[in-house]
């Protein structure tokens, strides 16, 4: 059954009159008021009644992108992007087509994801883009996909960029896998199966999503085919997407290379260390690995950022890139290649996503199959990386 005004006004313990003044602004409100009646629509999940096609007309100038972090290039370069596809486009956009993006730096915080979002649902939104992986929590989850739906409902486009579908969630499924994803990119495959739809949720929102299980697979497989085999993985946080299937990936190239060996799958669990995905994080984490592995001949970080701080911590222990040690990253962020040496990393297409992802939330560009597109991650062999010293 859906929320009513009255129900608002109920768990507000305001009129109906009061709840209607505060939602349309065109009455004054004392602040304490205002601020039960806004905390009751947050905690009810209130959408202004009446028809998609009403709402759809009355959506304002605003695009709400979603971000992790602003400051860290892998959100910067699709922010950017999508900016760029959405803002004025000289003699050949209109002025009535011209909207303003909103950037919303979550600091990776679920709760004000959310919080975000119902803003962006009272400001009616044009479209939304919500960027990077998700936190795998089933509460979660399920909150984020009533909102998105609520917010389709209200004739919001919603983008996701570097997200699995959230369709699926809606009916109490699991997203597409990192495997999932990475068997559509392959040739000579079958796609992965269409997951199955709530009727409820109508069409899914767009979903760009990346090969990051892939392009894990094919990273780590680059190592060991030099001769690697004492490999240490720096991991981002354990409850994010975007981490499981990127690890994913690297563990699969390691059972493919090791077969049935029991002890090399101890070695992989005893090989990782979860941080962030910051410069901190991978230069503590590489000296923990050290500490549970003197012999390391070889580090995959999660991310650019962490590589970078690996190889500060590497150097700091007299280790010479990749000489000694070889270090990998991933996404090839902008400074990737101007490292010394110059980083051996898997290349997200981040500015081509987000200028997708912008054409899309403006209807600019038609929705891809099944509405959604899994976009390659493609190895990037530089100077970091080298066979190890004792096969070289």
């Amino acid at each position: 059954m859906s929320v009513t005004l009255a129900d608002v006004a109920a768990r507000a313990g305001v009129s109906a009159a009061t709840v209607s003044r505060v939602l349309n602004g065109n009455y004054p409100v004392a602040g304490s008021t205002r601020s039960r009646v806004l905390r009751a629509v947050d905690e009810l999940e209130y959408v202004v009644n009446g028809p998609a096609s009403a709402l759809a007309a009355a959506t304002s100038d605003l695009v709400g992108v979603l971000v992790n972090d602003i400051a860290d290039p892998f959100f910067g370069v699709m922010a950017s992007a999508i900016q760029s596809q959405i803002g004025p486009d000289g003699e050949h956009d209109a002025p009535h087509s011209q909207k303003m993006a909103i950037i919303c730096n979550t600091g990776g915080s679920p709760e004000r994801e959310l919080t975000y979002l119902t803003l962006l649902l009272r400001q009616r939104a044009a479209a939304v883009v919500l960027t990077g992986g998700t936190v795998e929590d089933p509460e979660h989850l399920a909150a984020l996909a009533t909102r998105l739906r609520r917010l389709e409902a209200g004739g919001t486009r919603v983008v996701l960029c570097g997200r699995q579908p959230l369709g699926p969630v809606a009916a109490g499924g699991a997203t597409a896998t990192g495997r999932e994803a990475e068997r559509e990119t392959v040739p000579g495959r079958e796609p992965a199966p269409e997951p199955e739809q709530d009727e409820s949720w109508g069409p899914s929102p767009v979903a760009l999503t990346f090969d990051n299980f892939g392009g894990a697979r094919r990273l780590t497989a680059h190592l060991l085919s030099l001769g690697h085999r004492r490999i240490g993985y720096l991991a981002g946080p354990a409850a994010r997407t975007t981490t499981r299937h990127r690890l994913e990936g690297h563990r699969a190239a390691l059972a493919e290379a090791a077969g049935a060996d029991a002890g090399r799958a101890r070695d992989t669990d005893r090989l990782t260390v979860h941080g962030g995905y910051d410069r901190s994080s991978g230069y503590d984490g590489a000296l923990e690995l050290l500490r549970r592995e003197p012999d390391l001949t070889a580090v995959v970080a999660a991310n650019d950022t962490v590589a970078l701080g690996a190889c500060a911590a590497l150097r700091d222990r007299g280790l010479r890139i990749p000489e000694d040690i070889s270090v990998a990253g991933f996404d090839d962020l902008p400074f990737a290649i101007d490292a010394a040496p110059a980083l051996t990393t898997v290349r997200i297409p981040l500015h081509e996503a987000g200028a997708r992802a912008g054409r899309l939330a403006l209807g600019r560009e038609d929705a891809p199959a099944g509405r959604v597109a899994t976009l390659p991650a493609d190895l990037m062999v530089r100077a970091s990386t080298a066979p190890p010293r004792a096969t070289a």
